[in-house]
């Protein structure tokens, strides 16, 4: 596994339970894949001669984050297989690939434009009428790298900001909600899709994640019809996470796309038969996908670092609330923002299922 925060760390748990063992890679030491695999292994992704030992000493590499060279990824594909490939993170790692990629292959996103200079601004907004969003083409998560513009001396100020580097214009959605789709390809092209997950963002971060999500059946079918062809002409091995925008008009507009499980899905772990985890180990190994079929309604709430403002949190008090099931993620340190851990809560509905979420992670403080 490149990667050893917490996706890296479910993923190890789901691969040993199934009685594979499990090394990781990083720059980090006693990281949260890291207190769970079999072998933690320091190193730097820019060191490829490090990165090729590596590889030699598995079967099959994976990804649990995106922000790792594709360099790293072809030197480790030329000892062993890479699910998914070079190929997949170079197009999803870079936003104006990502967007000239689907716009190509006549899947719906927001309307865009690129920035590669100063010289494009009055070009992208003739073509993308303001308010609008700028977002840097690379490195950004969880609302980085982006940033609301009403018009176009605030989009010149911003691009400024973020270095004058390669940008994306996206004209700014009236959004209903947002929902995602996480799906898993096998090595035999099979693809099995989960329903779609509906999220709500706090600061940009993901907040409470409620399953099932609130869309008529034919805009589940079209979420995850769109997913399944995401997955099948990026030639995808492994998992997928589709974000997507649900607009006021009841469009459905691809926001974003993440080459590994996602946060949304963790809530799959106790509501699924099969969980995003076990998925990705299954795709990667070369075994048969499992059955995406729900088990009942789910919510998960994110823990941050905030929740340890005052203290150490009251995981008793929590844990007392009905079907709630708590996730720590290992990490050393709690910083205001940081991902900690999450509360996965079952219920007769979504609704009920978010109360208890969210109660459960109130109890903490």
């Amino acid at each position: 596994m490149f990667g050893s925060g917490q996706l890296g760390r479910m993923f190890a748990i789901a691969a040993r339970q199934m009685g594979y063992r499990v090394r990781t890679y990083s720059p980090d030491r006693d990281s949260p894949t890291g207190q769970v695999a079999d072998v933690e292994v320091q190193g730097d992704y820019d060191d490829l001669d490090r990165v090729r030992e590596f590889a030699r000493s598995v079967d099959v590499v994976s990804l649990e984050f995106e922000n790792i060279s594709v360099a790293a990824l072809e030197a480790a594909a030329e000892i062993a297989p890479v699910r998914p490939g070079p190929h997949v993170l170079h197009t999803t790692q870079h936003r104006l690939r990502e967007k000239r990629f689907l716009a190509s292959a006549g899947l719906p996103v927001a309307p865009f434009a690129a920035i590669e200079s100063p010289d494009d601004i009055a070009a992208a907004v003739a073509s993308v009428p303001l308010p609008g969003v700028i977002k840097t083409a690379a490195w950004g998560y969880d609302g980085k790298g982006q940033r609301f513009v009403a018009n176009e001396q605030e989009l010149r100020d911003a691009y400024d900001a973020f270095g004058q580097g390669e940008a994306v214009l996206e004209k700014r959605i009236d959004l209903e909600r947002e929902v995602s789709v996480v799906a898993a390809r096998g090595t035999d092209g099979s693809v099995v899709c989960y329903p779609p997950i509906e999220n709500d963002h706090r600061n940009h971060i993901l907040d409470v994640s409620r399953f099932p999500a609130r869309l008529s059946d034919a805009l589940r079918d079209e979420a995850t019809d769109v997913a399944r062809q995401v997955v099948e002409r990026l030639d995808v091995v492994g998992v997928l996470c589709v974000e997507f925008f649900v607009a006021a008009d009841g469009s459905l507009m691809i926001n974003e796309l993440a080459p590994r499980p996602h946060n949304s899905g963790h809530l799959t772990i106790e509501a699924f038969a099969v969980s995003q985890f076990e998925q990705q180990v299954r795709a990667v190994c070369g075994l048969p996908l499992g059955p995406a079929d729900p088990l009942r309604p789910a919510a998960m709430a994110n823990l941050l670092g905030d929740e340890w403002a005052g203290g150490e949190p009251d995981w008793a008090a929590a844990i007392a609330v009905p079907t709630a099931a708590l996730h720590l993620y290992g990490k050393a340190e709690a910083k205001p923002g940081r991902k900690m851990g999450h509360i996965t809560a079952l219920g007769e509905t979504p609704d009920e299922a978010v109360v208890r979420a969210i109660a459960a992670r109130d109890a903490l403080t």
